[in-house]
């Protein structure tokens, strides 16, 4: 499989929103083998590599349409491993960082395996409820009480809790299920015109950071979403991440994703809250969210409505419709019910990507649409919604040739040139090989106010 046969998917989503722009990447964009670094029987490589490449051919597109010059890029694989590891590669004081919590995991019930999700401590809670245990459950009573449930009584219980665990699945299995088949169904990324209109697009005369003057607002977690805002900072966008005073972001997490961005605590909830949000709506560009479908709307309205000519970038996990669309999900949720983990298992127990590489593919491809959305409103000034899922990415990297039965059982480790250090803590460089760092490392959680700055 050619590395950047992700673009050819793409361009085919570009093309069904009516964009008229090439599904190749632009002549100055170079790329090398990645395997070695992403080693896995799916071609994690070619998926990992295919969303750098389109969000650096949409930043092209973006620098065109403004009559900038174009940057190309060089699609080093070790960067690329390194910034999708970028959980890896974190230290913080010298030490590496726990990925999961201990109820987060593999787990085997009676009739199967489960996966559960519970690095943050409200999911941690609402599983423990969905399973009828004690508020102090450790990973082996929890994996006890596992063993003596069907793992889809499991799967149903969390649901109803909004708890997050999945019955692991094969692909025939996920494939052929009502949520498998709405997951699969659809472009690779969803980017549909709206009616409401905004003036010309303002864009800074610097190739390298061609979303200068523009504002984002972040109120994404985790990963796919702070992906996609962490790479429009880091193409010059004065980035604002918005999050709820209730629910703290995981330390480790924010020091990894949150670098080129300031950060600010709003009560959406709290009628103060929901006035400063409209007022700084008014002014953004562009709107990133990781709500699920008809939430955010049902809270403040819908965004077009409040900046006329928005882009809202939006992530999900299973898609946005179907019997899953309202379901959270996380990465190795998505991995573990789609088939992935089976793939990438064997007889004893399943397995996983060397990466979260669905969150990061996506994180890249929202961020790809997000500029050509953009470059389309310089056009037309059209407001623009668009849209990624975990499991429509995961979906392409299941469909996609060039699966290895025997990949190396450990992947290579990207050396020391791939991480910068600031103070204590020491990150993944930017994936894009032509940016030495990101405009600068991630500031105190809640610690700017909520106000934009330019």
């Amino acid at each position: 499989m050619r590395p950047l046969a992700l673009l050819d998917t793409y361009g085919a989503a570009l093309a069904a929103a009516g964009l008229d722009v090439p599904v190749e990447p632009a002549p100055g964009i170079h790329c090398a083998p990645a395997g070695r670094f992403l080693s896995a029987r799916l071609p994690v490589a070619d998926l990992a590599t295919g969303a750098v490449a389109a969000f650096a051919a949409a930043a092209d597109r973006y620098r065109h349409t403004h009559g900038l010059a174009p940057q190309g890029a060089r699609l080093d694989p070790e960067r690329i491993a390194a910034s999708f590891a970028g959980d890896r590669m974190l230290r913080m004081a010298g030490r590496p960082v726990p990925g999961f919590a201990a109820l987060s995991g593999f787990f085997p019930a009676a009739d199967g395996w489960v996966r559960t999700h519970a690095n943050y401590p409200h999911h941690r809670a609402r599983l423990l409820r969905a399973l009828e245990l004690p508020d102090d459950t450790d990973r082996a009573g929890c994996a006890a009480r596992l063993r003596q449930l069907p793992a889809t009584a499991v799967e149903d219980a969390a649901a109803g809790h909004d708890a997050i665990a999945v019955r692991v699945r094969t692909e025939h299995e996920w494939a052929t299920s009502p949520q498998g088949r709405a997951a699969a169904a659809g472009p690779l990324v969803r980017i549909l015109a709206r009616d409401d209109t905004a003036d010309r697009t303002v864009a800074g005369d610097d190739p390298a950071r061609p979303l200068a003057g523009l504002r984002v607002l972040d109120l994404t977690r985790v990963i796919a979403g702070p992906v996609a805002a962490r790479a429009l900072g880091l193409l010059g966008a004065e980035v604002l991440r918005i999050d709820p005073p209730a629910l703290p972001e995981i330390p480790w997490q924010h020091a990894e994703n949150g670098q080129g961005k300031r950060t600010a605590l709003l009560d959406l909830h709290a009628r103060s809250g929901r006035e400063t949000w409209r007022r700084l709506l008014a002014d953004a560009d562009v709107l990133l969210t990781g709500y699920r479908p008809g939430a955010l709307d049902a809270l403040i309205g819908a965004p077009g409505t409040i900046r006329p000519g928005l882009v809202h970038g939006r992530v999900c996990a299973w898609g946005w419709s179907g019997p899953w669309a309202d379901r959270r999900g996380f990465d190795s949720i998505v991995q573990a019910a789609s088939g992935i983990a089976v793939a990438e298992g064997d007889s004893d127990a399943p397995g996983a990507l060397p990466v979260q590489a669905l969150d990061h593919a996506s994180g890249y491809l929202l961020a790809a649409a997000v500029l050509d959305a953009l470059a389309a409103r310089h056009r037309d000034g059209r407001g623009r919604d668009v849209a990624v899922a975990l499991a429509r990415t995961a979906a392409w990297l299941l469909q996609a040739p060039g699966r290895d039965p025997h990949p190396p059982p450990v992947p290579a480790r990207p050396g020391p040139r791939t991480v910068a250090t600031h103070a204590a803590v020491t990150t993944a460089r930017p994936a894009l090989a032509e940016y030495p760092d990101y405009p600068f490392p991630a500031r105190a959680w809640g610690g700017d106010p909520a106000a934009w700055v330019v």
